[in-house]
């Protein structure tokens, strides 16, 4: 795995909200938020860009609208912010739709200015703004390497009384970014070797 020396790390919505299992219900990979700890992590230890994103829900039912604590990033994050090292640089993008993207400050002219043309694609929830934000990252033009591993997402009701979970879920996201060619999907540990 080849993880360019200006990779940027695009951290999605790693927020106190989706730990309200009452609104969310079930998920999956327990293990995501070390994974993600450990990217971050490897990032600030290598000084490459880390970009934080949040989710500011206009939804008044949201754990994640402003004002509330479950808009706040999880502890772990919160005390990774303000820590990157070399010229990596740090963001902070806030949004209120599924994708980075279009977020506020723009994402693409934040890469584009810094000469950056690999992101890797982490955080909550995996089917959701993690994969949206790597699929708008792929059409784009981005090489986007998604971590599998450091997302998680939640059982999930569609159409015609179909019910998926959030393992099925998290899987079909993965197939589809992989298979469609949005996104490389890998482990974090491929990951971390590639960055070091």
């Amino acid at each position: 795995m080849n993880i360019a020396e200006n990779a940027a790390l695009v951290v999605v919505d790693v927020q106190k909200g989706f730990e309200e299992e009452d609104h969310w219900g079930p998920r999956n990979n327990p293990g995501a938020d070390d994974n993600i700890a450990s990217l971050i992590d490897t990032w600030q230890a290598t000084g490459r860009p880390v970009v934080f994103v949040r989710h500011d829900s206009p939804k008044p039912d949201s754990p994640l609208r402003p004002g509330q604590e479950g808009n706040d990033f999880k502890e772990y994050v919160e005390k990774r912010r303000g820590k990157g090292g070399g010229d990596g640089g740090e963001l902070l993008v806030t949004k209120t739709v599924n994708s980075a993207f279009y977020g506020t400050p723009d994402l693409d002219a934040w890469l584009r200015a810094a000469g950056i043309s690999q992101i890797v694609v982490a955080g909550i929830q995996t089917n959701m703004c993690a994969e949206t934000t790597a699929r708008m990252g792929g059409n784009l033009g981005y090489e986007v390497v998604f971590a599998y591993d450091a997302t998680y997402t939640f059982d999930l009701v569609g159409p015609f009384g179909w019910a998926l979970g959030a393992e099925e879920v998290a899987r079909g996201a993965a197939v589809s970014l992989h298979g469609g060619g949005f996104a490389r999907v890998v482990m974090t540990q491929e990951v971390v070797g590639g960055a070091r």
